[in-house]
């Protein structure tokens, strides 16, 4: 996985990227309902290159932790934000299917995954990524998931996904995250085309 994100990265301009957006407005949207500190730390999995640390930073967040599978991807995202921007946020090159280094964060305020999950298939895979979220994310803590939903694509990047509804990531979390706001939403990619992408918000119950 890691040579084929790196390979992805490596031959295709960001912009052109399916999942690609200018802006991610909705997850800011979620994110502007979580009730934090701009000094609270915010994971953002499977970072990429997108916008979403970029704004981050624009908000004046100032505990950002970027993490990704493709050392690649987090090079390009450090290209574009130049070197004062970049060296306000932690960078970790780590699998979240088979984290050395995101397992042993603490007190996370909120686990943002845009399009990450919907790519491990392995029953195993899937439970170490709740496993690790339920471990680091602290009491009160948020956790913002938008994966392929269950009318969306099977296929992304050449590899299979797994296709989610809000019960399915409910039932993945368990009953201390109380599920706050599951949105649908068709992403224009920039092809021109659709996907159907599920959006969820929820907090972790003290």
């Amino acid at each position: 996985m890691k040579e084929h994100w790196n390979d992805v990265y490596e031959s295709t301009e960001v912009k052109t990227l399916g999942w690609y957006e200018d802006k991610p407005t909705l997850c800011l949207q979620l994110l502007a309902k979580c009730d934090i500190e701009k000094s609270d730390p915010v994971l953002d999995v499977g970072a990429g290159a997108s916008t979403f640390i970029d704004c981050l930073l624009d908000e004046e967040y100032t505990n950002i932790i970027a993490t990704d599978i493709s050392e690649m991807a987090l090079n390009k995202l450090k290209e574009r934000l130049g070197v004062r921007k970049a060296s306000e946020v932690k960078w970790i090159v780590d699998d979240i299917a088979k984290p050395a280094y995101v397992c042993k964060l603490e007190n996370i305020a909120v686990w943002h995954d845009r399009a990450v999950l919907h790519f491990l298939l392995e029953k195993d895979q899937i439970q170490t990524y709740f496993s690790t979220l339920k471990k680091i994310v602290r009491n009160d803590g948020y956790v913002l998931i938008a994966a392929f939903s269950l009318k969306g694509a099977k296929k992304c990047s050449g590899l299979d996904v797994k296709n989610y509804d809000s019960n399915m990531l409910t039932e993945n979390l368990g009953e201390e995250f109380h599920l706050i706001e599951p949105l649908n939403h068709d992403h224009r990619m920039p092809s021109g085309d659709i996907r159907p992408y599920i959006y969820t918000l929820f907090q972790r119950q003290r």
